[in-house]
């Protein structure tokens, strides 16, 4: 079996640091969107955040939407391209600080847009922030003592707060191991499938490592999560519903 990069991904060229799970994610996206055959019309709404570096590695056609607004964006452009596949992209930090109304209300409505969410517990952009996705006693920027849940709250968990909505799909991956990367990659794909047949809101977090906000090495880092961020972030499918439409 050849081993071989999608034609819409380019290895040449790289805004991520080394060890990000951002890339890992990008190569997902782009086999399963050549082995649905979607390349050549996926649009892709992504966040000014990190996620904007997607325009320096993939090909497809892309709006880089205000922070924390992709979700919205990319509703937009599905109401207007139907027949398109159409990706919101976007960090932990603008799905559920700054854009956490528009993540909530996609999912109430129900729109028919995948939703990628990288989750890796910080604002990474930005200088390593404490995000609603940081740990309890993660040690941060801007929580340099570790995040005390007494003044900031619990860590935010979307399978919690979404898995009883009336969506098709709600799934949580990791990049971490080769197993979780496999797994993660089906989580994607069967995102997309429910999208094509118009069920509706498709969400897939995704547990990411970010050595370099983290201060850690990539393979410590990726440790990390397997040991210590799955305790609180399990992995697996939540919704996966019957397709009605």
């Amino acid at each position: 079996m050849e081993l071989r990069a999608p034609e819409s991904i380019s290895f040449a060229q790289t805004s991520f640091c080394p060890g990000c799970g951002h890339g890992i994610v990008s190569r997902l996206i782009g086999e399963v969107m050549e082995e649905m055959g979607l390349t050549e019309k996926l649009l892709t709404v992504v966040d000014v955040a990190c996620s904007s570096l997607h325009i320096d590695t993939w090909k497809f056609d892309t709006v880089i939407a205000a922070h924390g607004r992709p979700i919205a964006t990319a509703t937009g452009v599905k109401k207007i391209r139907r027949e398109n596949p159409v990706l919101a992209y976007l960090g932990d930090g603008a799905a559920y600080s700054i854009g956490i109304a528009e993540t909530m209300h996609a999912a109430l409505r129900n729109d028919n847009v995948v939703t990628i969410i990288i989750n890796n517990g910080v604002f990474g952009m930005t200088g390593g922030q404490m995000a609603p996705t940081s740990l309890e006693g993660q040690k941060t920027t801007t929580s340099p003592k570790g995040r005390d849940v007494s003044k900031t709250g619990q860590p935010f968990d979307v399978v919690k707060v979404m898995g009883s909505l009336d969506i098709p799909y709600l799934a949580r991956g990791s990049v971490s191991n080769l197993g979780d990367i496999r797994r993660t990659k089906k989580y994607i794909k069967k995102a997309f499938e429910k999208h094509m047949n118009n069920e509706g809101f498709c969400l897939v977090e995704i547990l990411s490592p970010c050595p370099t906000n983290l201060g850690m090495a990539p393979v410590a880092c990726s440790e990390r999560i397997d040991g210590v961020v799955k305790e609180l972030f399990n992995t697996g499918e939540y919704i996966d519903k019957e397709g009605t439409k």
